[in-house]
C-alpha cells in the first residue's frame, strides 16, 4: 500500500533538506548529483552522473533506500551493496521517523552510502 499524500510531502521537505546538505556546488552538478524518487511505500535517493561511454546520457545510481512498512509503522532501511543487490543496513535495520532514515544515510558511519 501507497504511503499517503500528507507523508509524501512531509518527506518531500524532509528529503529537500538533505539534498540542500548533500548536493555538490553548482558547478559540479553537471558532473555528478544526487536526487530521490518516491514510488508507493518506497523512497530512493540516487545519484545522478554521466555515462562514461557517453557522456550525454545521464545514470542513476541509487545507494540508499527506506520502504515503509504500514503494520509495522516503520521504516526499513537498504543500501546497495557492490553486488548491485539491496541488502538491509544492519546496523539500524529499521526506524519509526523517515527523519532518522535521512540522519542515518548523513552520517554514513559505515561507508555504506557515500562510500
Amino acid at each position: 500500500m501507497a504511503i499517503s499524500e500528507f507523508e509524501i510531502k512531509r518527506c518531500e521537505r524532509e528529503l529537500n533538506k538533505f539534498l540542500t546538505e548533500h548536493r555538490p556546488p553548482m558547478h559540479l552538478r553537471d558532473q555528478i548529483d544526487i536526487s530521490y524518487k518516491i514510488e508507493n511505500q518506497t523512497v530512493e535517493i540516487f545519484e545522478i552522473r554521466p555515462d562514461f561511454r557517453d557522456q550525454n546520457i545521464k545514470i542513476e545510481a541509487p545507494f540508499a533506500k527506506a520502504t515503509y512498512v504500514k503494520s509495522q509503522n516503520n521504516w526499513n532501511i537498504f543500501w546497495l551493496k557492490s553486488d548491485l543487490k539491496w541488502h538491509v543496513y544492519q546496523p539500524t535495520p529499521t526506524v519509526k521517523l523517515f527523519e532518522s532514515f535521512l540522519e542515518i544515510v548523513s552520517q554514513d558511519k559505515h561507508h555504506c552510502f557515500f562510500g
